[in-house]
């Protein structure tokens, strides 16, 4: 009996081990689970922050290609600025040339005004637009330019246009001469 007594105490011993053992194994799986659910929140974060950084970086070069294109295309438009710039002069002294043949009724004004559409309708053609201005009109900063104020006729013409020094251009939509105006005071 002292031996079946040894035994389960031996037994007893043995389970209460083994007993330690596994509670120590449940203990290492749930802090090896644990470190292992770190280590997944940690990686699927910084996987979200890879991913977040790559949509901005490929949204920024998106917008990239938008802008260089559009300035691309804007350059196209108004590359001849400069030579419209140069030619103004010219349409402006066709017209006084024109208005000047007109009250002296010369013969050659016929030939002077076909010369004179010729050109503007090229002009037209390559994009080149006169700006609509008649006396009576608002003054409009964006496509006038007052050159200096005069006593105003009439009343109807106080803070009006008076009168047209010189015409404004538009190339495409963008003003690359503004019309030359005086204002009634």
């Amino acid at each position: 009996m002292v031996e079946n007594t040894n035994n389960i105490a031996e037994e007893s011993d043995n389970d209460s081990i083994l007993i330690d053992d596994n509670i120590q194994n449940e203990e290492k799986n749930i802090e090896d689970s644990t470190k292992k659910e770190e280590v997944i929140k940690s990686t699927e974060e910084l996987l979200a922050e890879e991913k977040d950084r790559y949509l901005r970086l490929f949204a920024e070069f998106e917008n990239y290609k938008k802008r260089s294109s559009k300035e691309r295309m804007d350059f196209y438009k108004y590359a001849n600025q400069e030579m419209f710039n140069v030619l103004l002069p010219i349409v402006d002294d066709f017209e006084r040339c024109v208005r000047e043949l007109e009250r002296t009724e010369n013969d050659s004004l016929n030939g002077i005004k076909l010369i004179q559409n010729k050109f503007n309708n090229t002009l037209k053609d390559k994009g080149l637009v006169k700006m609509e201005v008649s006396v009576g009109d608002l003054l409009d900063v964006e496509k006038h330019e007052a050159i200096t104020q005069i006593p105003a006729p009439n009343e109807d013409l106080k803070d009006k246009i008076v009168d047209i020094i010189e015409t404004g251009y538009l190339l495409q939509d963008k003003v690359i001469r503004f019309a030359k105006v005086v204002i009634g005071k």
